[in-house]
């Protein structure tokens, strides 16, 4: 079987990463050629590993008619049994020849517009149940929707020597109770009422310093520093940039937060289970797919920094064996349900099934 997936990003975010992941899963799975198509010059290409076949193209906008003629091109030529999109850039410029025998799948991470992205594919993925119901009121055939969620690899330890530089670099004292969280600088992903419930917080966990360390980049950015000063805890956050591979980040903290007002998924909880830490997130739609609240990370109501700050502390005052505790319910949670072999697996029936009774039976 051939796949060829297609994703037109200029930089790296929970899709770009998952969608890396499961090209190399696919590409290591016997009898099975994943070929990926990224964005000329972006970040997807730089990360995909040598071995992975692949055709950059301009995708630079959603009217882009060079690139749907060169998407046609490439359909035309390798011949795929499945062509894949992510997100509404690249669904919309795929246009699949009617004679061509792929079948197309459009995979969706968030409630985007339909008409004129997504209608005229074949089959439809989403990652959560209320995504998939959503595809369904918007009038897309619940037969061609299919439930599949993310996975996320669990990484090899990061070496003490790297631990420690990075302390040095971003002046973490060695015994400090480190609080991780990160993502893009954009309201939906409610840093400003992770600053907030910071500001709560003693300055001492068990006479340890307790920092908040952030990764990540985005329109806000001035505005969050801003508010650090003016909250009075400008000295105890750490902003550490946007971070191609965030591992020795999670394995320099003690605890992940999750603070986003809107999160269709949540791909950070997976990940931060992978690094095996204990998660507080917000109750959105994406970490009610995901957590079962207080059995394998604690959940506070979003868009109420009271409340997230309530329910950080009540974590960090719980001491490490209760942290190493939800942490391993938590990494027993990604095991079973979002492991890579299961996701895989998913993806693999579900291109036989389409391909077996042509896509759009």
């Amino acid at each position: 079987m051939r796949s060829m997936h297609i994703i037109g990003s200029s930089e790296l975010g929970g899709a770009e990463s998952f969608y890396l992941r499961l090209v190399h899963a696919l590409a290591a799975v016997p009898g099975h050629e994943a070929i990926a198509i990224p964005r000329r010059g972006g970040q997807v290409s730089a990360l995909l590993a040598d071995t992975i076949r692949r055709h950059c193209v301009g995708l630079h906008n959603g009217w882009d008619a060079l690139s749907v003629l060169a998407i046609r091109r490439l359909v035309h030529e390798l011949r795929p049994d499945i062509v894949q999109t992510y997100m509404g850039r690249a669904t919309r410029l795929t246009r699949v020849p009617r004679n061509a025998p792929a079948v197309h799948v459009a995979r969706l991470g968030g409630f985007y517009k339909i008409d004129g992205y997504y209608r005229h594919a074949d089959a439809w993925v989403g990652n959560t149940a209320a995504l998939c119901d959503y595809l369904v009121r918007n009038g897309l055939p619940a037969n061609r929707i299919y439930r599949i969620g993310n996975f996320v690899d669990v990484p090899p330890p990061t070496p003490a020597e790297t631990l420690a530089a990075l302390r040095r670099r971003h002046r973490i004292a060695e015994d400090a109770v480190v609080a991780f969280a990160l993502g893009r600088f954009v309201d939906k992903k409610g840093f400003a009422d992770l600053l907030q419930a910071f500001a709560g917080l003693p300055r001492e966990i068990d006479s340890r310093p307790l920092m908040l360390v952030i990764a990540g980049d985005g329109p806000q950015s001035g505005a969050l520093a801003r508010q650090a000063t003016a909250l009075g805890i400008a000295e105890r956050v750490r902003w550490v940039g946007w971070q191609t591979d965030a591992t020795p980040y999670f394995h320099l903290a003690q605890v992940f937060v999750c603070p986003s007002r809107d999160e269709p998924l949540g791909n950070v909880i997976l990940e931060a289970w992978a690094h095996g830490l204990p998660v507080v997130s917000t109750a959105t739609a994406g970490a009610a797919e995901l957590i079962r609240p207080d059995e394998d990370a604690l959940v506070a109501e979003a868009h109420n920094p009271a409340a997230l700050s309530g329910a950080l502390g009540a974590l960090l005052g719980a001491g490490a064996t209760a942290w190493e505790q939800l942490a391993g319910r938590g990494r027993e949670t990604l095991t079973v349900r979002h492991g890579r072999s299961a996701v895989v697996g998913a993806y693999l029936s579900m291109y036989a099934e389409l391909i077996g009774r042509g896509g759009t039976s």
